[in-house]
């Protein structure tokens, strides 16, 4: 089918990608109401570097180096999850209950994300009060370099390491790109899917409508009457 033919087609039935996209578009507008303003949401991120001393044998090659940084990736998976532990949020929250701050586990929980690299962990909370923000951080923070050996005993040993190398460092969030993104791609997915449907009518309609469908058809045209102007 020449390129023609297609743009017959979209132009014969333009309205139902058109509207189709008009219609996502619009109620993704209502669903998300983007004209209301929304509650600022602030973020904290911290870094802490993971080590561990090397075993001394006398007089025995152990490797010590290569050992000792592999051991140290492992501890970082292991307290990634720690951090996602329901275990470790309690001990946050009885933290910052000692300082007067009521902060449910549960929350606490839901609000900490904890990344890695090689021997570094990543963890980043947000919430919408920088105050408390502060409090929460500083409150992860001491939790994982004072009691860490609570939840892991191989933290208990003395040459096991967890050390804050990056402080927290506090910013507002914007809207995610996720979000943003989302009513232009829903309208090119409804105007997509118009344009499929305009196809597909186009394909079901047994209709004659030019010169060329009838002689595909192995009829001899003797002439046409031309529309009005």
């Amino acid at each position: 089918m020449e390129l023609r033919a297609y743009w017959k087609i979209i132009r014969r039935r333009w309205w139902l990608p058109v509207g189709l996209a008009l219609l996502v578009g619009a109620l993704t507008l209502v669903m998300q109401k983007p004209w209301q303003p929304r509650p600022v949401t602030y973020s904290a991120a911290m870094r802490f570097n993971v080590g561990i001393q090397p075993e001394r044998i006398p007089g025995v090659y152990t490797y010590d180096r290569y050992y000792t940084m592999l051991t140290s990736e492992y501890l970082v998976d292991d307290l990634g999850e720690i951090v996602r532990s329901q275990a470790f949020a309690g001990a946050v929250s009885s933290r910052l209950a000692g300082q007067g701050i009521s902060v449910p586990a549960s929350v606490i929980g839901a609000s900490t994300q904890p990344g890695k690299l090689h021997r570094i962990l990543t963890v980043n909370v947000t919430w919408p009060d920088p105050a408390q923000l502060e409090a929460i951080a500083d409150a992860i923070a001491a939790t994982l370099t004072e009691s860490s050996a609570d939840f892991f005993a191989q933290f208990s040993a003395a040459e096991a390491d967890i050390r804050l190398i990056d402080p927290p460092t506090f910013g507002a969030v914007g809207r995610p790109a996720r979000e943003q993104l989302d009513l232009p791609l829903r309208v090119l997915l409804g105007l997509a899917v118009g344009l499929a449907l305009a196809f597909l009518l186009d394909y079901l309609d047994n209709s004659v409508r030019s010169r060329n469908e009838l002689e595909a058809l192995g009829v001899t045209v003797l002439g046409e009457i031309p529309r009005k102007s």
